[in-house]
């Protein structure tokens, strides 16, 4: 995620890190971007202070020019807390995969760009965890993703809200473990069981293997004053109507 930037031209005046896991993510843009405004909603269980040392060990300026909140704040609202037309970038590194309709947060989004401004993100694939899903393995049960949309999916929901050059790709990582406790503690962490590890059976089904399917994407938010069509009719706000002046035309 942090390479595919290395290719973008972007002025940052102000990020949006979606989730932070551990701060990680704040540390590096606090870098990176030693001027902009990071606005970093944290995955559950980090504390405050945890946010505060990484603040103070990224960059000095990322004390006063950076704000934190829980995740879980938008994940029940469905609203990032902040105003439209404010960030320049949204990085989103494996949510979109939980959520029930990535659709809400690519409008969210696209409230809270500025013209010009990039989203880019990356998800689960459908095919992650597939060695489990063919696996009858006692007490072991896997949850569904609730969006396994493919990369063809989710360029197509990006151009329909009116994102502009999506670039999708993708690719597999496979995953090796010694032993079956090592791999439900990978499994659990990316939320892709339905019980527990302690209630999973010991009775050495389960595979020594686990394929993740990342889907990486990025896209622009461009012409956000253009009208945007409804049931095959385009809306136009009045404010975007020019009128011709004798002065015009002479």
């Amino acid at each position: 995620m942090l390479q595919k930037l290395d290719i973008v031209k972007l002025d940052v005046r102000d990020a949006l890190i979606v989730p932070d896991f551990p701060g990680k993510h704040l540390a590096v843009f606090a870098k990176r971007y030693p001027n902009a405004k990071i606005h970093s909603l944290t995955e559950d269980g980090i504390s405050g202070f945890d946010m505060w040392c990484s603040k103070a060990s990224s960059h000095w300026r990322s004390m006063f020019r950076s704000n934190t909140e829980p995740i879980a704040n938008y994940l029940s609202k469905g609203k990032f807390n902040l105003p439209d037309n404010s960030v320049d970038l949204v990085f989103s590194d494996l949510l979109l995969q939980d959520l029930p309709d990535p659709r809400l947060f690519l409008q969210e989004c696209w409230r809270v760009l500025r013209e010009g401004g990039l989203i880019t993100f990356s998800y689960l694939g459908p095919d992650t965890g597939k060695e489990l899903r063919a696996v009858d393995s006692g007490g072991l049960r896997l949850k569904n993703l609730l969006s396994p949309w493919d990369m063809h999916d989710m360029g197509d929901a990006l151009l329909g809200e009116r994102f502009s050059d999506p670039v999708m790709d993708m690719e597999f990582i496979n995953l090796d473990y010694q032993s079956d406790a090592l791999l439900l503690i990978d499994a659990g962490a990316l939320k892709l069981l339905q019980t527990t590890t302690s209630a999973v059976s010991k009775q050495g089904l389960l595979p020594k293997k686990m394929t993740l399917e990342l889907v990486y994407g990025h896209a622009w938010a461009l012409g956000k004053g253009l009208a945007k069509a409804r049931d095959n009719i385009a809306y136009i706000d009045v404010n975007q109507i020019g009128h011709k002046t004798r002065s015009d035309s002479a």
